[in-house]
């Protein structure tokens, strides 16, 4: 019989100009703590952002996207908040912000296993209709 937890997610947002109410999915967000499963996954699909925006500084945006995975792993090299438990470098990542980096309202769901279910809402959410292998 498998074992289901429950988990906490949020999906990561380009938003480069908030009074327009435009966004693209960037990455999702995990947490289960049960499972002590913190993990976070996010790309960058340049020519989709240079579409919408042409005058968005894709260097910035990699630079802070790539802080997400870093975080959530604990790697030392991502600051004091890497230091913080599992559940408040979540609750970090997750808190409400006004820049271009923004995350989605955190959503709950019950999963047997985090990782796969991290794959299946990036894949659903970030990659849905685009060609990547």
């Amino acid at each position: 019989m498998r074992t289901v937890h429950s988990y906490d997610y949020a999906t990561i947002r380009i938003v480069p100009c908030a009074e327009r109410g435009e966004f693209t999915n960037a990455g999702v967000i995990l947490h289960c703590s049960e499972r002590a499963f913190l993990k976070s996954v996010v790309h960058v699909d340049e020519p989709r952002l240079l579409a919408l925006w042409p005058d968005l500084d894709l260097d910035i945006i990699r630079q802070h996207l790539g802080a997400f995975p870093k975080i959530c792993a604990g790697d030392p090299d991502a600051g004091p908040i890497a230091r913080l438990s599992h559940k408040e470098r979540f609750h970090w990542l997750v808190a409400p912000r006004s820049t271009t980096i923004q995350v989605s309202p955190v959503h709950s769901g019950m999963s047997d296993s985090p990782q796969a279910t991290l794959d299946e809402l990036f894949r659903r959410l970030v990659l849905a209709g685009k060609d990547h292998k």
